[in-house]
Formats: C-alpha cells, sequence, structure tokens
C-alpha cells in the first residue's frame, strides 16, 4: 500500500468510530424494552393477586438477568474491539523490542471497513517491515566493510613483512611499497565514498545547484584519464555539442563523470573504444558514456545502483561497489536520473540526463 493510499484510508477512518451512536440509541432501544417488560410483569402479578414480597423477589431478579446480559454484552464488545487488538499489539511491540522484525498483527476489519485502529495496525505493520529492511542493510553494510578493508589491510600486512627481509632486492622493494601504496590508497578511496555516501543518504551535504558550462566540465574529465587510455591503447570517441549549460552542481556532478569514466576505462580491453555523447533535447540534457568491454550480466544490472555490490563476485578487480550508488544518489539530489543499456560480452552504455539551464 502506497503512502497516499494509506493516508486516504486514515482520513476516512477518522470519521469512523468504534462505538458508534447507533450502538447507543440500540442500548437505549434495549433498556426501554426492559423497562415494558417490567411494567407488563407488575401488571400480570397484580392480575394474578401476588403478594408483595413474590412480586419484589420477581421484579429484583428481572433486573439482575437484565443488568447481567447488558453487562456480559458490553464485556464482550469492549473485548472484541479494544481489548484483544490491544493485546495482540502490545505482544506485537513486545517481540519488536526483543528484535523480532517478522511480527506481522492482523487488521481487525476488512478492507472496505477500516477504522482507525486498523490504520494504526497497517502503520506498525509498515514500520516493522520499514525496522527489518534497515537491520538488514546495517548487517550488510558491516559485513561488506569489513570485507572491503579486509583485503587492502592483508596486503598491506604481508607487503610490510616482506619489506623488512634483509633478503629482497632493490627492485623487488619499490614494487612492494608500491603495492602497498596502492592498497592503502583503495583504503582511503573506500573510507571516502563511505563517508561521502553517508552525507548524501543523509542530505548532510546541501547541493549548490546553479548553470554551468558542461561540455567544459566533460572534457576536463577526460583529459584526467589521458595516461591510462594512451596505455591501454583505447580509442577515445568524443561527440558534444560546441557548449552547453545544465541546472547543477558542479563539484558532486565531477564526481558522476569521474566514476563513469572510470569505469568505462577500466572494463574495456587492449584497442578498445570509450565513447562519449553529449546532445539536448528540450529541457534536458543527455550524456551517454559507453564502452566497448566486457559487459555485465542480467543479474549485475538489476543490483548495478546497489552500496557494494559488484558484478565481480571474486573482488578481486578494482573498486569497491559503492562508485554507481554514489552517481545515483548524487543525480537524485540533481533532479536527474540515469539509465543503462547493456550487451553481454559487447559493453555497456550508461546515460545521464539532467536538467538543462534557461
Amino acid at each position: 500500500m502506497t503512502a497516499q493510499e494509506r493516508d486516504q484510508l486514515r482520513n476516512r477512518a477518522v470519521t469512523q468510530n468504534r462505538f458508534p451512536p447507533g450502538l447507543f440509541a440500540i442500548f437505549l432501544g434495549v433498556m426501554f424494552l426492559m423497562s415494558g417488560i417490567h411494567v407488563g410483569l407488575i401488571v400480570v402479578m397484580n392480575r394474578l393477586a401476588w403478594g408483595d414480597v413474590a412480586q419484589v423477589v420477581v421484579a429484583m431478579g428481572y433486573w439482575a438477568l437484565v443488568a447481567a446480559g447488558l453487562t456480559w454484552i458490553t464485556r464482550r464488545q469492549i473485548e472484541t474491539v479494544y481489548d484483544k487488538p490491544a493485546r495482540e499489539l502490545a505482544e506485537a511491540t513486545a517481540k519488536v523490542a526483543d528484535g523480532d522484525f517478522s511480527v506481522y498483527v492482523p487488521t481487525v476489519h476488512t478492507a472496505d471497513k477500516y477504522d482507525y485502529l486498523d490504520i494504526m495496525i497497517l502503520d506498525f505493520n509498515k514500520m516493522v517491515e520499514e525496522l527489518g529492511s534497515i537491520e538488514t542493510l546495517k548487517t550488510d553494510f558491516v559485513s561488506n566493510v569489513s570485507h572491503e578493508m579486509k583485503t587492502p589491510i592483508a596486503v598491506i600486512k604481508n607487503y610490510a613483512e616482506l619489506l623488512q627481509s634483509d633478503h629482497i632486492t632493490e627492485a623487488e622493494r619499490k614494487e612492494y611499497a608500491a603495492i602497498v601504496e596502492d592498497a592503502a590508497g583503495r583504503m582511503s578511496t573506500l573510507i571516502s565514498n563511505i563517508l561521502r555516501l553517508n552525507k548524501l543518504e543523509h542530505q548532510r551535504i546541501t547541493a549548490s545547484i546553479q548553470p554551468y558550462d558542461l561540455t567544459r566540465q566533460l572534457y576536463d574529465c577526460i583529459l584526467q584519464f589521458e595516461t591510462v587510455l594512451d596505455e591501454k591503447e583505447l580509442e577515445l570517441d568524443v561527440d558534444t555539442e560546441d557548449r552547453v549549460r545544465v541546472n547543477a552542481d558542479e563539484s558532486l556532478m565531477e564526481l558522476v563523470w569521474n566514476n563513469l569514466l572510470s569505469n568505462a576505462v577500466k572494463f574495456t580491453g587492449h584497442g578498445g573504444t570509450v565513447r562519449v555523447v553529449q546532445r539536448t533535447s528540450g529541457s534536458t540534457v543527455k550524456v551517454t558514456i559507453s564502452d566497448t568491454g566486457c559487459g555485465m550480466s542480467d543479474e549485475t544490472v538489476k543490483h548495478i545502483f546497489d552500496k557494494f555490490y559488484q558484478g565481480d563476485t571474486s573482488h578481486s578487480g578494482e573498486g569497491n561497489g559503492l562508485g554507481l550508488a554514489l552517481v545515483k544518489r548524487v543525480l537524485e539530489l540533481m533532479d536527474g536520473d540515469i539509465s543503462v543499456e547493456n550487451t553481454e560480452g559487447a559493453g555497456s552504455s550508461f546515460t545521464v540526463t539532467l536538467p538543462a539551464a534557461a
């Protein structure tokens, strides 16, 4: 059930009472009926010439039965309407407090007769579901961070021990030192990305959205990959407009382009092609970064923007599975969007859509 549907149900349920006025009207009618029967009993006993004591005993017995019946009906109504649902809700709350997020409380009525207690139960079930999701995310997050940090720490430890050996050559010493530096850099990048993503998700970073020249920024970012493009002998195909302005945060968008270009270069084999195309379409600007690399499986495409998800399940490649999660979150702040087209074994293509500046 969506939030809008839940609000509509809540507004409708506010006007409904668990003890409607009609119920009290029924009780009043029953009391009048009982009073009428009592009068009838008095008339009958007088005609039959019953004694005063007998009439008093019969009248008291009659009203005792009436009082007992009304008390039972009232108690039954309270138990059904309030006591049982409240007890179930209390038991469920106790289970949630003990860490059990599989709790589900059934509603009292069917969907077409929901009142405010049913809405409260629905909200409780939704809250428990969200708490369970948060707990799962927290567990996965801790597990993934531990795994990602354990690998570079192990590399640093092992090669630091090798560097202390007296039986290695100067060339080996330089090689081991470079490996330690690279592992430390990976750990630093991981921690920086975690902090950035945490700030973005909790909106502690305020986006400074204003018009700027996107074309210039794209070329500046591409130039940062000039060395690795030459090393892998990759062909770079850039097709952009001379100048186009977008409404976005320039510093955060640099993070987007660097992540997408880095992935394109990293997953494209020696002698492949990386292509950057930019086009304006009405009130939006689209930038497509594609490659002729290995592509992704269908399962990878489904989870490509999830935190810590990597198509390379061995975690042997570079990266930590946070880059595209950062990209997705940044674009959400920019009122932008990102989509992916993929052909396994033939490359992938990411298209970013941003609002154009007036």
